[in-house]
């Protein structure tokens, strides 16, 4: 029991703590400040790709905090004009991680990808996938491969 009595928020701080600390070992990353924006900013990306139903359930099998990051200025009508081409993702990573001295682009995109194929279903991973443009499914594994 925690001293606050706020189990379910010190649960979820040690669950995205799990998730940022896998990262950084995936990514063989010093920063994990730099795995959290890279985590961050994947799954914004992502998240502008789904539909709102899509996007409730593949927020539902995250922590309460990495969910939060994932709607972290989510605005769903300016998302509806944007690029979604692969190409345009990894472009727009690309840029707001530029000041990171240990991001490799396109291969710690597939590190994050592998992070949630691990921590969520394989169903879920399959219908996240096909919401997204070929070009970019192609760069996010299939589970369990």
């Amino acid at each position: 029991m925690t001293t606050q009595g706020l189990e379910v928020i010190d649960h979820s701080v040690q669950l995205t703590h799990e998730w940022i600390n896998e990262l950084a070992e995936r990514l063989d990353w010093a920063s994990k400040r730099n795995a959290l924006r890279l985590l961050r900013v994947t799954l914004q990306r992502v998240r502008d790709h789904l539909p709102g139903d899509e996007l409730a359930q593949f927020s539902a099998q995250m922590p309460v905090f990495v969910r939060g990051f994932l709607f972290e200025g989510w605005a769903p009508k300016r998302t509806l004009f944007k690029e979604r081409s692969g190409c345009a993702f990894i472009t727009a990573i690309d840029t707001l991680m530029a000041d990171s001295s240990e991001y490799r682009g396109r291969e710690d995109i597939r590190c994050v990808f592998d992070l949630l194929n691990a921590r969520l279903s394989p169903g879920e991973i399959e219908d996240i996938r096909a919401c997204l443009p070929q070009d970019l499914r192609a760069l996010w594994p299939v589970p369990g491969t």
